[in-house]
């Protein structure tokens, strides 16, 4: 199976640990980012990877090839300019699509850390023959989306409106995705835009985009130092642990 890391981001959240370098290698429990969603999908089975970068892009070329890719084989989508998720995702497109790929591959934000179940998440996708499959949790966030009472997803709460609707939830996404290839023959979109833009397009038009339940394990974003922090300690206390 085949992943991305979403690793472009200027870590600006993070100032001053990425004055001097990506936010992916800003480290956590003694590990960086971008080493603990490697290792977690190398665990999971995932042995291709494309990580797409733009801040510090050399000095995460010159961290992979000093590790030896953590024995993975890894490609670099480099971003000249930050292309947002649906725009960097796009770009790599070709990695996912040689050789007549057809299986699905999995998306995962270098800033985040978790043990949610991949393998379920994966067997989940196929049951339901969803284009895409969002992680998601009942937490507060900034940016809910609304899925129905079956767990499709049916559009964004748009600023001043209630996070309820008859029938739908507000759901927190995790940063993790499951997506067919079939999405790059409809992502019409060109340039910087956001692949939840996409997904609310996609799901206005018919096409199956389902929630994933993950309330049930640990989830932390890492884009704050209060959060690093946090998952520091968490680390310590064995409430999380490194696959």
């Amino acid at each position: 199976m085949k992943a991305m890391v979403l690793a472009a981001g200027l870590g600006t959240r993070l100032r001053p640990l990425t004055n001097d370098r990506p936010k992916a290698l800003v480290e956590v429990g003694g590990r960086t980012m971008l080493e603990i969603a490697l290792q977690r999908l190398r665990a999971f089975g995932v042995n291709e990877v494309i990580v797409n970068t733009h801040h510090f892009a050399d000095m995460m070329r010159d961290y992979l090839d000093s590790r030896r890719n953590f024995g993975m084989r890894i490609e670099i989508s480099r971003e000249d300019v930050l292309l947002d998720t649906g725009g960097g995702l796009k770009k790599a497109a070709w990695f996912f699509l040689e050789d007549g790929g057809d299986e699905p591959f999995l998306v995962h934000n270098v800033d985040v850390i978790s043990n949610i179940d991949l393998a379920r998440m994966v067997r989940f996708q196929a049951e339901r023959g969803a284009l895409a499959t969002l992680a998601v949790q009942a937490r507060a966030t900034a940016r809910p989306l609304l899925f129905d009472a079956d767990g499709w997803f049916r559009g964004r709460v748009e600023p001043g409106h209630s996070t309820t609707e008859t029938g739908r939830e507000a759901l927190a996404f995790s940063g993790i995705h499951v997506i067919s290839p079939r999405i790059f023959a409809k992502l019409t979109e060109d340039g910087v835009f956001s692949i939840i833009d996409s997904y609310v397009r996609l799901a206005a038009e018919g096409e199956k985009i389902v929630a994933f339940r993950t309330d049930e394990y640990y989830w932390r974003d890492l884009g704050r130092q209060q959060n690093i922090d946090q998952a520091d300690r968490d680390l310590a206390a064995g409430a999380l642990s490194f696959i």
